[in-house]
C-alpha cells in the first residue's frame, strides 16, 4: 500500500512541478528558471516538513514517506538539473552553467537552512 502512496503523491508533485514551470516561466528561456525555483522550493519544503511537521505531529509514518520521498522528490529534479546544466554548455554557456550550478547548490541549501529555521521559530511560539 505504501508504494501507492509514494505513487499517487509522486504523481501530484510532478503534476505541480510541470505547472509552475508551464505558468511561470516560457519555455524558450536561456536560463532554466524553472527548474531552479522548484528545486529552491522543494529544498525548503522537504526541511520545513522535516523539522516541523514530522518531528512535533503524529504522523504515520506511511504519510511521511508519501509526502517526503513521493510529492516533494518528484516537485524536485536533479535529474534536470544535470540535463539543462549540460545543454548550457553544449551551447557555450560556461558562465550561466556555472551559475546555475553554484545557485542551485548554495541556493538550495540555503533554502533547507531557512526552512529549519523557519520551523524552528514556528516551534518556540
Amino acid at each position: 500500500m505504501l508504494y501507492l502512496f509514494v505513487g499517487l503523491a509522486g504523481a501530484l508533485g510532478s503534476m505541480l512541478r510541470y505547472g509552475v514551470g508551464i505558468l511561470l516561466f516560457p519555455a524558450d528561456a536561456v536560463f532554466p528558471f524553472s527548474t531552479l525555483t522548484v528545486n529552491l522550493i522543494g529544498s525548503f519544503l522537504l526541511a520545513w516538513l522535516t523539522k516541523h511537521l514530522f518531528t512535533n505531529l503524529n504522523i504515520p509514518t506511511t504519510a511521511k514517506t508519501a509526502i517526503g520521498t513521493g510529492f516533494v522528490a518528484s516537485f524536485t529534479t536533479f535529474s534536470t538539473l544535470s540535463v539543462e546544466t549540460i545543454e548550457l554548455v553544449e551551447n557555450g554557456m560556461l558562465i550561466l552553467a556555472s551559475l546555475y550550478i553554484l545557485v542551485s547548490i548554495l541556493g538550495g541549501l540555503s533554502m533547507s537552512m531557512l526552512g529549519f529555521h523557519t520551523a524552528e521559530r514556528r516551534k518556540k511560539k
